[in-house]
């Protein structure tokens, strides 16, 4: 069977480089790639620590609206630990909610694509 693999994922946004500081400065994800392909192209690739999945945005990569994405997922070990993190980063985060699977916080980026921070069920 063949493996197939979730590693890169577009996301629409509106200014590129208020994205870039955002995700990479702000959150503090590494920025792998800031490439200007052309004047109608430019990518920008960034990997939140320790995930083997990107994000990518830029001009000329994507056709959905800025700020259309609303189920954009990481997970983390503490759900607590990530609000103390974004709220220090300067991030509007709300949570910790407890929905049954999982610990829960949730932010949005600048364009308004809202992202969920979860704490996966301890297994007894």
């Amino acid at each position: 069977m063949v493996e197939y693999r979730i590693e890169l994922i577009q996301v629409p946004v509106a200014d590129l480089n208020r994205s870039r500081e955002f995700y990479g400065e702000t959150l503090g994800w590494s920025v792998d790639w800031d490439v200007e392909v052309d004047e109608k192209t430019h990518f920008i690739q960034v990997t939140p620590p320790g995930s083997a999945a990107s994000i990518a945005f830029g001009r000329g990569v994507s056709e959905m609206p800025p700020g259309s994405l609303h189920a954009l997922q990481v997970v983390v070990d503490s759900a607590d630990q990530a609000l103390a993190d974004l709220t220090a980063r300067g991030v509007e985060a709300r949570g910790v909610e407890d929905l049954g699977w999982g610990r829960f916080v949730f932010f949005s980026d600048p364009d308004g694509n809202s992202w969920a921070v979860q704490e996966l069920p301890k297994h007894e």
